[in-house]
C-alpha cells in the first residue's frame, strides 16, 4: 500500500469516527446546507513537504471553490503547537486561507462560527 493509500484509509477512519465539535459543525455545512457551499471532511492535501517528496495534510473540513481550510482544536492541538504553525506556513504558501477554531466554540457559539465562515467566503 502506497503513503497515499494510507493517508486516504486513516481519512476514511476519521470520517467514521467524528469528534463531537466535527458532528456538529458537519451537521450544519454538508449537502450544501450553508450558503451553497460544497464542504468536504478530512479532505486530503498534497504537498511537497520539507522532508519528503510526498507528503499530506489532513484538513478537518475544506471548502475547495474558496480553498478554505477549516480547523476544530481540541485538546491534542495544545501539544502540537510547532507542528500546526509548521502546517500552516505551507498551506498558506500554496495560497490556502485557515480558519481554526476550538471545538468549545462550534458546540457553543455557532453564531460567531457563521459570522467568521460567511466572512471567509465572501473573499
Amino acid at each position: 500500500m502506497n503513503k497515499y493509500q494510507q493517508i486516504l484509509e486513516y481519512a476514511r477512519g476519521m470520517r467514521k469516527n467524528p469528534t463531537k465539535a466535527e458532528r456538529c459543525f458537519w451537521l450544519r455545512v454538508r449537502n450544501r446546507k450553508f450558503q451553497g457551499e460544497k464542504f468536504y471532511r478530512q479532505y486530503i492535501i498534497q504537498h511537497g513537504g520539507y522532508m519528503t517528496s510526498e507528503s499530506f495534510f489532513i484538513a478537518d473540513f475544506y471548502c475547495h471553490k474558496n480553498k478554505l481550510i477549516i480547523e476544530l482544536d481540541g485538546g491534542i492541538h495544545q501539544y502540537q503547537i510547532e507542528y500546526d504553525k509548521i502546517r500552516e506556513e505551507i498551506l498558506e504558501q500554496m495560497e490556502y486561507t485557515i480558519i481554526r477554531f476550538t471545538n468549545e466554540e462550534v458546540l457553543g457559539n455557532w453564531n460567531t462560527i457563521q459570522e467568521k465562515l460567511e466572512e471567509a467566503l465572501s473573499k
